[in-house]
């Protein structure tokens, strides 16, 4: 399994908050019925959230355990060693 790089990451994050953004505008501009506090909650929302999007991502990455490459690599270390005994 390939790993992201950092901008896909960012991407990803920013065409999910373009969305999640809209949702939000939408229900903010529901409830208050005023397009310049909906607008602001929404913007509000996106920076917040694609900077903990981002992080979150980062995060995982950073983490081996579970993922494919890291298992491959540990049976591949563990034949080496074997192999030298």
């Amino acid at each position: 399994m390939e790993r992201e790089t950092r901008i896909r990451s960012l991407l990803k994050g920013l065409s999910w908050r373009i969305v999640a953004s809209t949702t939000t505008i939408t229900i903010a501009y529901v409830i208050t019925g005023d397009t310049s506090i909906a607008l602001g909650i929404g913007g509000i929302e996106a920076v917040l959230k694609i900077a903990f999007y981002y992080l979150h991502e980062r995060a995982w990455q950073a983490l081996p355990r579970g993922t494919i490459r890291h298992i491959e690599t540990e049976v591949l270390s563990k034949r080496k060693k074997q192999s030298k005994i």
